[in-house]
């Protein structure tokens, strides 16, 4: 690899965007392509809103990442004069011995976390924006907040771009073939020759030559939002971020960033496999909307039950929930990070530069054995 290795980045959804970001800042001559123009309402990286989170139900071996992740943000908005994450707090509710409400209060405790367990008449009086049944609790992270995707995708690419990394939206990546020395793109009916290449296309993964095994499926989500009662009371100095793990349903539930509605992300009504990721649906049945309303009346009081915009989206997803990072098996050459799995958004910035770290020197900082892709291979 030469002094200033060439990368070509294949993807700009959030988790590319940090990546080309990282390496050009380090002196790699950065190329980052995308089918679409970053910031695109299609993939992951979209959707007005995503949580920030620390105690963390998915293992306490990433609480070190999101420490660092949330360093990285704030390190990213000082250098693009953006805001792009609001500390607001988080609860975790749902009945005691929930699995999830249990693993993140183990995940608390066994990392010395800040946080607080409140019952339901706690909640009542701090958070009554919630309706909570007398055998549940709330779990409060008071280092949660919430993130404005879009933002974020282009404050990335802007500080990319000032490192002197090249953006090409509208360049899908028709081919991509290893090389004695590198890997050779084919896009737009032009040729580049690079030295490394990382792969961070999202739910599009299967779509690439040396992805074409890959265990990530793209998943359909699928957002409502609702209009607030009292738009005060459910912005977000008032209203943590939330996850809820009611008996009946769940959800992610988002304050209200626009000035009149919340966002809620249904869990309880699943998210359907796409066959192709291009195929999104833009609309939701109506069976999914009376459920997801039928949710909001039970365990939401303060909002109009009955969405007044729905969004859809698509995701990549692994067996085992957990991403692929790390060197594409079989390659040389190759970093890949996908399948996501809805819970990357938050760990994109360190994700990106444990790639880079990947890329420039063969190691990372961090253990990142548990998202190794060749555990599928």
């Amino acid at each position: 690899m030469s002094p200033s290795p060439r990368v070509a980045v294949v993807g700009t959804g959030v988790i590319g965007a940090m990546t080309a970001w990282h390496l050009a800042r380090r002196g790699a001559e950065v190329l980052a392509l995308d089918t679409y123009s970053p910031g695109h309402d299609r993939g992951a990286s979209a959707g007005e809103s995503r949580i920030f989170r620390t105690v963390y139900k998915e293992g306490a071996e990433y609480v070190p990442l999101l420490q660092r992740s949330g360093q990285l943000w704030r390190e990213l908005e000082a250098a693009t004069g953006s805001a792009l994450l609001t500390l607001c707090g988080g609860l975790t509710i749902g009945p005691a011995d929930d699995p999830d409400v249990a693993a993140v209060r183990a995940c608390a405790e066994e990392c010395g976390l800040d946080h607080e367990v409140l019952d339901a008449a706690e909640v009542g009086v701090r958070f009554p924006q919630h309706r909570l049944d007398t055998d549940e609790i709330a779990v409060l992270d008071p280092a949660a907040g919430v993130l404005r995707p879009e933002p974020a995708v282009q404050a990335a690419l802007r500080a990319a771009e000032a490192a002197g990394a090249r953006l090409l939206p509208y360049h899908p990546v028709d081919d991509v073939t290893e090389t004695a020395g590198g890997w050779r793109i084919r896009s737009a009916e032009r040729v580049y020759d690079v030295d490394h290449v990382v792969f961070a296309p999202g739910p599009w993964a299967r779509r690439l030559a040396p992805l074409r095994e890959s265990p990530v499926e793209a998943r359909l989500i699928t957002a409502c939002w609702f209009a607030a009662r009292d738009v005060a009371a459910h912005r977000p100095n008032r209203l943590p971020i939330a996850i809820r793990r009611h008996r009946e349903a769940g959800f992610s539930c988002f304050p209200a960033l626009d000035g009149a509605a919340i966002k809620i992300v249904p869990h309880h009504l699943g998210w359907p496999v796409l066959d192709d990721p291009d195929h999104l649906p833009r609309t939701a049945d109506v069976e999914f909307v009376r459920r997801a309303s039928a949710a909001a009346e039970r365990l939401l009081p303060g909002v109009v039950p009955h969405p007044v915009r729905i969004g859809t989206y698509v995701e990549g997803f692994t067996p085992d929930d957990h991403a692929l990072l790390g060197p594409v098996p079989g390659c040389a050459n190759a970093t890949v990070l996908t399948g996501f799995s809805g819970h990357g958004f938050k760990l994109a910035p360190v994700f990106g530069e444990l790639a880079a770290e990947l890329v420039l020197t063969g190691t990372t900082s961090h253990d990142i054995d548990r998202l190794d892709p060749a555990r599928f291979a």
